[in-house]
């Protein structure tokens, strides 16, 4: 009723008095029309009749009391008012947002704005948290409904307590631009008990890993899937230091459904795996989601190098995450020790941890000393592959560099990437 009465009152101080005949009709659209009258009228009704037009012109449960003229006439203003707001909406967007023409009709079918002034708070409060316009394009692109939000109200508590973890804020505003909805969802009700129940397992450090890398966690909640899971694993006999980490590490393993879970623990076990030992842990973690199908195909590239399925097996099972990698580095890890240092396909399968290790930093480097080695004749030839990959840097300086300096004095700078084999 105080709606309708408003608007009446709009409508005879505009002059919107029901038609008497279609001259006077007439001169009142053409009227207008006119830009003045339009933005007059936007102003009025924009956040109190628009909206809400056809509620109250069409379908009213309440006989309405406007004539036939009026109601056409007031339905024709609404139109152009919501198609003037979406363009508004749309230019904002794009101008002020930076997103594409497309990314913002996208975005405009989930927010209207009346005005700048709400989104523009938005905004400025994101700059002022460090955001960048990148950052900010892509958090309005997946959550155009944040440009609606009171900051003070609904942004800052959860900033604030994100921040209160152990991470810096690059790494905070990195995963809110990767997951925005963190910014939507009750810090209350589902952020702070999520945050209690990992925190009664894992440091505060543990939790801003999760954070960082599984922040999902925050949105799915704990209660539905993950307790479920890790009360299985404890039934069969995974001790707590490797529930936490794989709370910590794969917390996305723990986040699926129960029945699926349970499948996968089968799995794992058949395979061989002690879920007593931490290996299993990566097991899982192999084993779930798409990084079974990483896995599926690395053992059909190996097969392609000569290793059976038993080999397979027994290079997951010494080491499962090290079977998680792409097809273009595992066919140059296995081309560089297999093809230029004369490692079998059966030598590289019992130390399958050379193929994890980054190529660059430190299989190449090694790869190309033991090279230089061999071909002086300063090592025997049958060297273990575990005595290249398994040393910590400074012991394989020790064992394969300085030791050999007097009769190779390129031989660091060798390891270094500076000189060739070729030049030694």
């Amino acid at each position: 009723m105080l709606r309708t009465a408003y608007f009446l009152k709009a409508e005879n101080q505009l002059g919107f008095n029901s038609c008497k005949n279609c001259s006077s009709s007439t001169s009142n659209m053409i009227q207008l029309r006119n830009l003045k009258t339009f933005r007059l009228v936007h102003s009025i009704f924009s956040c109190t009749f628009a909206s809400k037009t056809n509620r109250v012109l069409v379908g009213d449960p309440k006989p309405s009391h406007f004539s036939l003229q009026s109601q056409l006439l007031c339905r024709h203003i609404s139109s152009e008012i919501s198609e003037h707001q979406h363009n508004f909406t749309v230019t904002y967007l794009i101008n002020t947002c930076g997103l594409s023409p497309e990314g913002a009709i996208l975005a405009s079918k989930w927010v209207e704005l009346q005005s700048s002034e709400r989104a523009d708070s938005v905004l400025e409060f994101l700059r002022n948290y460090g955001a960048s316009q990148t950052q900010i394009s892509k958090l309005i692109r997946s959550r155009p409904t944040l440009l609606s939000t009171n900051p003070e109200k609904t942004l800052l508590p959860k900033l604030e307590f994100f921040s209160s973890l152990e991470i810096s804020n690059v790494d905070l505003l990195k995963t809110l631009a990767f997951n925005p909805h963190l910014l939507l969802v009750s810090l209350r009700n589902r952020i702070l008990p999520t945050y209690n129940f990992l925190r009664s397992m894992l440091s505060e450090k543990n939790v801003g890993v999760v954070f960082k890398h599984n922040s999902g966690i925050f949105l799915q909640g704990h209660c539905k899937h993950v307790v479920p899971n890790i009360g299985l694993l404890r039934e069969s006999g995974m001790p707590q230091p490797c529930i936490s980490f794989l709370l910590t590490r794969g917390t996305r393993v723990l986040m699926v459904n129960p029945e699926k879970f349970g499948q996968l623990v089968s799995e794992v076990k058949e395979m061989g795996f002690n879920l007593e030992k931490s290996t299993s842990v990566n097991a899982l973690r192999a084993l779930c989601g798409q990084n079974k199908l990483v896995l599926n195909r690395s053992r059909e590239v190996l097969k392609t190098w000569g290793w059976s399925e038993d080999d397979f097996l027994s290079a997951f099972r010494k080491n499962p995450w090290c079977m998680i990698i792409s097809e273009k580095k595992l066919m140059q890890a296995m081309d560089l020790l297999v093809n230029k240092m004369g490692w079998s396909s059966g030598m590289i399968a019992k130390y399958p941890v050379a193929l994890g290790l980054s190529l660059e930093r430190r299989l190449i480097p090694r790869c190309s000393v033991v090279k230089v080695l061999l071909l002086k004749g300063l090592i025997n030839e049958n060297l273990n592959l575990g005595s290249l990959v398994k040393p910590a840097e400074k012991q394989f300086l020790e064992i394969f560099v300085n030791r050999y300096l007097g009769e190779v004095p390129e031989l660091l700078s060798v390891y270094q990437g500076k000189v060739d084999i070729q030049d030694v």
